[in-house]
């Protein structure tokens, strides 16, 4: 018998995994990756307990849910509930083709405030479609009998009823398994960072018809809102002065601060001449330029150099800009 195993690469779903290889169950692994989240982690896990891992991309579907989730965000702009159900319901709908009965999760009663409760996962199971087909061994004994459970599939008292966010038991779990590494229980996902969730709010508010290369930009560097339609990105170091280049559009315009080792800046919009002219003095203050002096500022658009002298300020100046 298979089933497919919802694989983050965190602990409890290294433990799910192996609480069903217990019982000699064939498992396969299924990592769900977007902007905000990527399978890095659950490919190193995966590698490390020997789990065959299939990645599958939900992007189109989820931005969709970020835009206007039905049951709403959590502290940041993680819509936790409605993302969950998504990713039951793709992975319930590749059962048939992967030739597996259920799914499996390595999700705790009462682990995480908003998803992990009982009233949420009772709805992310029915919501999804699969209600009966998603078995959560580790707190197994604490919610209703699953098909799998009912069949005989799985034997029930096998299980766990773990509930909280104690980590104690997972962790001799871990020591009785062998399983000697694994990533610390911290969020992977962006969508529950504060400043990235602030980024990504003002975009979806201010572009609606914002892409993927926009949502890769919210990652990068210091972003500030010079007025409705213009926002910018000042690269923080090296690395990512080569992200936003890469990232950058013909139409977009690129400044730099002549003879002085400082940031990347891309503009996004349409700035007027004034616009610049603060874009520049914002380049010329976050590069190691002397403050006060004129300095030479660099402008690249549609193939075009034009150049502009700005005076660098303190950085505070700017900070009514900052997203």
């Amino acid at each position: 018998m298979k089933v497919l195993a919802l694989f983050s690469g965190g602990l409890d779903s290294i433990l799910a995994v192996k609480l069903l290889e217990e019982q000699g169950i064939d498992i396969g692994g299924i990592c769900f990756e977007s902007p905000f989240f990527s399978s890095e982690r659950a490919h190193e896990s995966a590698r490390s307990i020997g789990l065959a891992l299939t990645v599958v991309d939900i992007t189109e579907p989820l931005l969709e849910i970020v835009v206007s989730p039905r049951h709403g965000y959590g502290k940041g702009l993680n819509p936790c509930i409605d993302c969950h159900i998504l990713m039951f319901r793709v992975a319930g709908e590749m059962l048939k083709g992967e030739g597996a009965r259920f799914m499996v999760s390595g999700e705790v009663v009462g682990q995480r405030p908003m998803s992990q409760n009982l009233r949420s996962m009772s709805i992310i199971s029915h919501e999804s479609g699969f209600d009966g087909l998603i078995l959560r061994p580790l707190s197994a004994k604490r919610l209703e009998e699953t098909l799998a459970e009912m069949e005989g599939w799985v034997d029930r008292k096998r299980l766990l009823g773990l509930s909280g966010r104690s980590r104690k038991p997972q962790m001799a779990l871990a020591e009785r398994y062998g399983v000697a590494q694994y990533p610390s229980p911290a969020g992977g996902c962006l969508l529950t960072d504060v400043i990235f969730s602030r980024r990504l709010k003002d975009l979806i508010t201010k572009d609606p018809a914002f892409s993927r290369r926009d949502i890769e930009l919210l990652k990068q560097g210091r972003h500030f809102r010079i007025n409705e339609g213009t926002k910018i990105v000042v690269g923080r170091n090296e690395r990512e002065n080569e992200a936003i280049l890469s990232l950058a559009r013909q139409k977009d315009a690129l400044l730099t601060a002549e003879s002085f080792p400082g940031p990347t800046v891309l503009v996004i919009g349409d700035p007027t001449p004034e616009d610049l002219e603060v874009v520049a003095a914002i380049t010329v203050s976050y590069s190691d330029a002397p403050l006060g002096q004129p300095i030479t500022v660099k402008v690249r658009r549609d193939s075009m150099i034009e150049i502009l002298h700005a005076k660098g300020d303190e950085k505070a100046h700017f900070h009514c800009f900052m997203i």
